[in-house]
Formats: C-alpha cells, structure tokens, sequence
C-alpha cells in the first residue's frame, strides 16, 4: 500500500462520510468521523453491494457511491442500535 493509495482511501472515506451524515441526519460528524464512517461504509458497501451481485463499475466516483451506501447501512443501524 503505498502513500497516495492511503491519501486516496482518506479523501473517498471523507466524501462517503459527509454525504452519508448529510442523507441521514443533515450534518456531517468532523472530519475524522466523516473519515471513520466512509471507510467503514466502503467495507460495508463492498460486502453488501458484493453479496447481492451488483457491480458499479470502477472508478472513483463509484468507489465514493459505494461507500456512501455502505455508510448509510451502517448509519441506519447504528441509528437503530441507539433508540433501542
């Protein structure tokens, strides 16, 4: 893994998380949580989007919109988590 790869995966996890806290709450968590929550909806998007077969090509506006609909899956369940 090289610098730019991690520089790369840092700004598409910004993005992810920002528009994921924006669809699902209407705010974005800073900088670093917005950074948490894109790479970990990128994971999440990879499994889910990967489990039901669907491909949205490659590139880095599909990463991101993987990764915004990994981060609002994990958004939404967190958010069910909490009122439990």
């Amino acid at each position: 893994m090289t610098l730019m790869s991690i520089i790369i995966w840092l700004i598409i996890g910004a993005i992810a998380g920002w528009l994921a806290g924006v669809i699902m709450r209407g705010v974005g968590f800073g900088l670093l949580g917005n950074i948490v929550v894109g790479i970990v909806g990128a994971i999440v998007g990879g499994y889910v989007l990967g489990a039901l077969g669907v491909s949205l090509g490659s590139g880095f506006i599909s990463d991101i919109a993987g990764a915004v609909i990994g981060a609002v899956i994990l958004l939404f369940i967190i958010g069910l988590i909490k009122r439990a």
